[in-house]
């Protein structure tokens, strides 16, 4: 059953059920750097298809994790917008030590 949140404060907790497993975790993780990598080469050289090969490298890295690791269905497919805030919350949560990385 599909459950509405009414604000990204209520998403949030759901969001971090959804990556219970250490190496879903990391697999975002490392999924988000690489996206970021991609996001400088794109300022840097201009080149429009660094892009396309951040979102490769960020949904690519999460969507493997949910489906090999964590066994379930990726958030984004039901809720892309907190999702995707929730990718850069949980990111900086392991980057500070808040989340276990």
């Amino acid at each position: 059953m599909d459950r509405p949140f009414d604000s990204f404060a209520q998403f949030y907790p759901f969001y971090l059920a959804e990556h219970s497993v250490r190496g879903t975790r990391r697999l975002h993780f490392v999924g988000s750097v690489l996206a970021l990598a991609c996001l400088a080469a794109l300022v840097f050289t201009g080149e429009p298809l660094w892009l396309l090969a951040g979102l490769v490298c960020g949904y690519g890295f999460a969507w493997f994790a949910h489906l090999m690791v964590e066994k379930n269905r990726p958030a984004t497919f039901r809720y892309p917008l907190y999702s995707f805030m929730g990718d850069w919350v949980m990111f900086w949560q392991m980057l500070t030590g808040k989340i276990p990385f």
